[in-house]
């Protein structure tokens, strides 16, 4: 019996059609995002199925999320085995998957950032680091990016400078302050004896993917040292390998004091993390952070497995290789400005609004994202295992569609 047949006995029919799946959804759910006129039901790799039949290149990954690629069969199989075993159970006990789990984030960390929290989703953490950062120092205010993305919470909505996502939510805590990225003047100013912690995404990506200098990053560590305030890497879609490297900070020679991540943390199955440096973890008491679904054994099976797979198939190395050339490949299309970002993190700057130019890629069988902050970029976020002919694929079929 096949996984749509088994998945079918235990829950019941299944829609087929695209229309139908989508008029469910849509009677049903809350809005979220605009969405692609498509129905993915199945994924492998680096391509995934609508409910047609109609395969993709997913140069997307579902928000960054699949980088060991859809249903890799490691990640697929600890998940299976540990769903046989036990669903979940809180944080309330000890677990032997769990056990594993932490070790293998710890043992991935960079040096100093040893203590893990396991918890649910990006916001999740980065709500978590701003806890730990005003407790840590006794200081109320953070600084974070005019254009960043940290998450929908109303903490990380403080944090996200990106006026669509915070201005028409709710009334925003005022001890928030914004630099723009890469300006070091901005940041002198703003971090002073009241700030607590400076968090950012090392690469921006719904602000518009780009890069700043390495000088700034060395100042950024050097300031947030002299000042007192801790600095967070919000690595939910930079980290574990997508930039070329197993974190960004190592680009520029920076290791911040804590980390968070998620998206691709369990390769697919909702997780996320706080990287903690020792002596600050140090401070922390039982009781000042929990969550109930943080480090279940189901999440724990696939963080174990996926860290493990990303590690022993070097995919941040991957990433590097096929990034660089893929990003060269790019710049030399007709009608592409520039390319922009590290290993498999590309921003594709055109000459042209992106939108009607992603829509016609959509039915040409590839899944790329926009950008909200600059309307004129593709943002590409495949997953970690792409090749360099998948990747020349699309290079090809952007040229003629550019072209056209």
């Amino acid at each position: 019996m096949d996984a749509k047949s088994s998945l079918e006995r235990a829950i019941g029919p299944l829609p087929s059609h695209t229309s139908d799946i989508a008029m469910q959804e849509d009677r049903w759910q809350v809005p979220t995002y605009s969405k692609f006129p498509v129905a993915i039901v199945r994924g492998e790799g680096c391509y995934v199925w609508d409910a047609e039949g109609k395969r993709y290149l997913d140069l997307y990954g579902g928000h960054a999320v699949a980088l060991p690629g859809h249903c890799h069969p490691r990640v697929v199989q600890a998940i299976q085995a540990q769903a046989q075993r036990l669903l979940f159970y809180s944080n309330v006990v000890s677990n032997d998957v769990r056990a594993v789990a932490v070790k293998a984030l710890a043992e991935a960390a960079p040096e100093g950032l040893r203590r893990v929290f396991l918890c649910n989703s990006g916001t999740e953490a980065n709500e978590t680091a701003m806890k730990i950062a005003r407790k840590f120092t006794h200081r109320p205010r953070v600084v974070s990016l005019a254009d960043g993305f940290h998450g929908r919470t109303l903490g990380a909505l403080a944090a996200t400078g990106l006026p669509k996502y915070r201005d028409p939510a709710y009334p925003i805590p005022v001890v928030h302050d914004y630099v723009p990225y890469g300006d070091e003047a901005a940041l002198e100013r703003a971090v002073g004896d009241q700030t607590a912690a400076v968090i950012l995404e090392p690469v921006p990506s719904m602000g518009g993917i780009r890069v700043a200098p390495t000088a700034w990053f060395q100042r950024l560590r050097a300031l947030t040292r002299e000042r007192g305030a801790l600095l967070v890497f919000d690595e939910v879609q930079t980290g574990f390998g997508r930039t070329g490297r197993r974190w960004c900070g190592e680009h520029f020679g920076v290791v911040p004091d804590l980390i968070t991540g998620a998206k691709g943390v369990a390769g697919g199955v909702p997780a996320g993390v706080v990287f903690v440096r020792e002596d600050v973890a140090a401070t922390m008491k039982l009781g000042e952070q929990g969550t109930t679904f943080g480090g279940g054994p189901l999440a724990c099976a696939a963080i174990a497995a996926n860290v493990r797979t990303l590690l022993e198939e070097d995919l941040a190395g991957n990433a590097a290789r096929v990034g660089a050339a893929w990003r060269a490949g790019l710049a030399s299309v007709p009608g592409v400005v520039s390319t922009s970002g590290l290993g498999l993190m590309v921003g594709v700057n055109l000459d042209r609004p992106a939108k009607a130019v992603v829509a016609t890629l959509v039915g040409r069988g590839f899944l790329t994202g926009t950008c909200e902050a600059d309307p004129r970029q593709i943002r590409l976020l495949p997953p970690l295992v792409l090749t360099a002919e998948q990747a020349a694929s699309f290079t090809h079929a952007l040229a003629a569609v550019l072209a056209s």
